[in-house]
């Protein structure tokens, strides 16, 4: 079941777990390695939803050089890993470029990532059958069994 307004593209891309490279912590479960928009030589991981509890915005709203988007820098809850970045309020050369929605960075040198498996635990799920985030309850029934002990 293809995502409805995904470009053909990124549904065919990976999905995968990221954690935080100081401490291990995961800080995201819905990640897609891609490029930046204003440098594409610039790897990173995107999400279109962190999760809750793994992640803080910090410090104030900037701007970079390369386009007028408004970023919030995203630290590591655990460890204050600065480890990526919110864009919070996206240019209109940034919005027109060929996209995938994602406005959560992850920095590859800050995070370390997994491919994350299908419900049946045996293909490479992506993110073409990911489930939308509200319906997508990947590692909650791990954290409820922790929660439990």
């Amino acid at each position: 079941m293809p995502r409805k307004g995904m470009h053909p593209t990124f549904q065919k891309k990976r999905v995968v777990e990221l954690e935080c490279i100081s401490c291990g912590n995961v800080v995201c479960s819905r990640g897609m390695k891609a490029i930046l928009l204003a440098d594409t030589k610039v790897e990173l991981y995107s999400t279109d939803s962190p999760p809750s509890g793994a992640v803080d915005l910090v410090g104030p709203p900037y701007s970079t050089g390369k386009c007028d988007c408004k970023i919030k820098d995203v630290a590591c809850i655990l460890c204050g890993n600065v480890c990526g970045y919110h864009v919070s309020q996206p240019c209109k050369p940034c919005l027109s470029s060929c996209n995938n929605g994602h406005l959560w960075m992850f920095h590859s040198s800050a995070v370390s990532s997994l491919d994350r498996l299908d419900v049946a635990g045996e293909e490479v799920l992506v993110w073409g059958k990911l489930p939308e985030a509200e319906h997508d309850f990947y590692g909650h029934t791990l954290e409820m069994m922790e929660c439990e002990r």
